[in-house]
């Protein structure tokens, strides 16, 4: 009898266990509500997310992070992640959503509970502008030394194609590899190349050439996160009220269908 008592009690013990740790895992929109701050785990990638100079985050993901908070009512803090890291850092509720231009590919699905697409993006090549003429297909780039940041888009298109490549913390680093000369091209996202190469950028003598691959960006919150949902109507109703429409422009962003 007082081994069946134990038993028993030890069973009511694991349901009340499961039960707390259940009720503590509840609504992260509420927990962001009841906190007052959605923290967002970003990258410095412009157009997306960057400092102006007053070292305030800005972009077109930043602005829009910051009217999805007003519409929570809460402020937005943003912290810069190691993007390799990125999903240690959500799952551990170190942020509340990876939102830096992140490519919906199935690592994210499989790691996140990604948000329905709200921009375009493609991986292209960037390369000194004297250079690009001679590389218009992906055979022709062959033997050539890139630079990739560390985890994204860019480091899978050139493992998909077979290319030589070194591995760094942002793409902003791969961009300076390239005008250094230590590698011959990077492969980053057409929102970055627009903004940061050609006439009037920092980089005037460097040009985007071949395009690799065609994607979409999405948010990623954590698996069985409410956010999700929440997030998808917020991104309806930007829509619909123009501001989506309104940072395309200003950012030279390509929104999703």
């Amino acid at each position: 009898m007082k081994k069946l008592m134990a038993l028993i009690l030890c069973m009511i013990m694991a349901v009340l266990v499961t039960g707390c740790g259940s009720e503590g895992s509840g609504s992260d929109y509420k927990d962001i509500v009841d906190k007052g701050e959605l923290v967002v785990g970003i990258t410095d990638y412009a157009p997306m997310d960057y400092q102006d100079d007053n070292g305030e985050w800005t972009g077109f993901d930043a602005e829009f992070a910051k009217a999805v908070a007003d519409k929570m009512g809460v402020k937005v803090k943003f912290i810069e992640i190691d993007w390799d890291n990125k999903f240690i850092e959500l799952s551990s509720k170190s942020i509340d959503c990876i939102w830096n231009g992140m490519t919906i590919s199935e690592e994210v699905i499989n790691n996140t509970s990604c948000s329905k697409a709200y921009a375009k993006n493609e991986q292209v090549v960037v390369m000194k502008e004297k250079d690009s003429k001679k590389y218009t297909d992906v055979k022709s780039l062959s033997g050539l030394s890139f630079a990739v940041e560390s985890g994204s888009a860019g480091q899978t298109a050139a493992e998909d194609n077979k290319l030589e490549f070194t591995a760094v913390s942002a793409q902003s680093d791969a961009l300076m590899e390239v005008e250094s000369g230590s590698v011959d091209a990077c492969i980053i996202d057409s929102t970055m190349a627009a903004a940061m190469t050609g006439k009037g950028t920092s980089y005037d003598d460097l040009t985007s050439s071949v395009t690799l691959t065609k994607e979409e960006y999405g948010v990623g919150f954590r698996k069985g996160s409410d956010m999700t949902k929440k997030f998808n109507g917020y991104i309806d109703e930007l829509k619909k009220d123009g501001t989506l429409e309104k940072l395309s422009k200003k950012y030279s962003v390509a929104l999703a269908d």
